[in-house]
């Protein structure tokens, strides 16, 4: 049954009058779904052939579980070690800010970027002493800092930690 067959006037075929809400149906979706691509879509397409997993990754025939999982996966984070390795991150992200700009530099190219100490003293134009000692004041600051949320007994929360009175 055809819903909405009884508002068929009959000024044109049956076949006419379903094929245009036919297209009429195919536009509204192309018109809505025009922002949105297939997930599909996101994956490389030179990567259709082979093993979805390394094979490396399952026991084999003479092993006392074939073709099971070789190790079970990391557990997922709870959502309270969650919220507090958030928490901890922003701590750490305000003590950045904190930092002389210089200091804040060193430790981010270093810690955060991974460059060596020789390609920092190139990007900033300072000697192999000098990276070292600003690296050595930034990551003391930072130590300090994450210490001193880690120190106290208040409970921590998304919300943060009030000042001890």
């Amino acid at each position: 049954m055809i819903e909405g067959i009884d508002g068929f006037e009959g000024r044109s075929s049956l076949q006419t009058w379903v094929f245009r809400i036919l297209v009429n149906v195919a536009k509204r979706r192309g018109v809505a779904e025009h922002r949105s691509l297939p997930f599909s879509s996101a994956l490389p397409a030179d990567d259709d052939s082979g093993p979805t997993v390394d094979p490396s990754r399952f026991q084999g025939a003479d092993e006392p579980y074939p073709h099971h999982w070789r190790a079970l996966p990391a557990p997922w984070p709870s959502p309270e070690q969650e919220l507090l390795h958030r928490e901890l991150g922003a701590r750490i992200s305000a003590a950045l800010d904190e930092l002389p700009r210089r200091q804040r530099m060193v430790v981010g190219l270093r810690d955060v970027h991974g460059y060596t100490a020789a390609e920092v003293c190139s990007i900033l134009e300072i000697t192999p002493a000098n990276q070292r000692v600003l690296l050595h004041r930034a990551r003391a600051f930072l130590r300090a800092r994450i210490d001193e949320y880690l120190s106290t007994d208040e409970p921590r929360t998304g919300m943060g930690r009030q000042a001890a009175t």
